[in-house]
């Protein structure tokens, strides 16, 4: 399935899968086992690669959500995507102890390199996976710069990485979370399902004058809805990089 590689950063890579685990019913991150590794930057992707007995092949790109420390090990949460054939088989079929193709690191704009300026992560959806890369470099670095995530799922059950985010916003100082759900909140919470808006990003994120450093990621709609309000609020349009996908939040 797999062919070898010369090493080298955009050549292909064999990538064993050395442990898998379910993030939400229909999230699955695989950490994998990459010789040669370069090291990364979070926010960085790479490219992945499916190849049939037949000949047949296939490839997709997914956001690294590893830090930066992590040697030879990548992980990468798949969202399955519905009729999605890479995503179907990363998420459902791919074992530990297989093995695909991988090709990266790739990007060098939508990355956080460890500067001291504040951090205002905006997530859609899976959009949060290459913002947790940033958030796990920080507090790998056990960094000190102030951090804000505001994460938009549709209910509380497609929440990626629940558990660790509260361990973090408790073990990290400096590193705050609100979540907004768009169709379904959580028991007792005070505010009934909305999309993410103004009030959100003015109350939550940082105030324009702390010149954060800005990332959102996620779907095309949702991250050109989230730049225009950070831009009608003062933020400078230079410091918000943004990533998006297809589909919606």
């Amino acid at each position: 399935m797999a062919r070898a590689a010369i090493p080298g950063r955009l050549n292909w890579r064999v990538a064993t899968v050395a442990e898998a685990r379910w993030e939400t019913p229909s999230a699955r991150t695989l950490v994998l086992d990459v010789p040669h590794w370069p090291g990364h930057l979070p926010g960085q992707h790479v490219d992945v690669r499916l190849t049939a007995p037949d000949g047949y092949s296939a490839q997709r790109s997914y956001s690294i959500a590893s830090a930066w420390r992590d040697g030879g090990t990548v992980e990468l949460t798949i969202q399955r995507v519905a009729d999605g054939e890479v995503s179907s088989y990363l998420t459902d079929v791919l074992e530990p102890g297989r093995q695909l193709e991988l090709r990266g690191p790739v990007g060098g704009w939508f990355v956080w390199r460890g500067t001291p300026s504040p951090v205002l992560l905006v997530a859609g959806g899976s959009g949060v996976v290459p913002l947790m890369a940033m958030i796990r470099a920080r507090g790998d670095a056990r960094g000190r710069q102030p951090f804000r995530l505001i994460y938009s799922v549709r209910t509380p059950q497609d929440t990626l990485y629940a558990g660790e985010l509260a361990r973090r916003v408790r073990d990290d100082p400096g590193l705050d979370v609100r979540f907004v759900y768009t169709r379904k909140t959580p028991d007792g919470w005070p505010e009934p399902p909305a999309r993410m808006g103004v009030p959100v990003l003015n109350s939550h994120g940082w105030p324009p004058d702390f010149a954060p450093d800005v990332f959102v990621c996620g779907p095309t709609s949702f991250v050109e809805a989230a730049a225009d309000i950070l831009v009608a609020l003062g933020h400078d349009a230079a410091k918000i990089r943004t990533e998006r996908f297809g589909g919606t939040a």
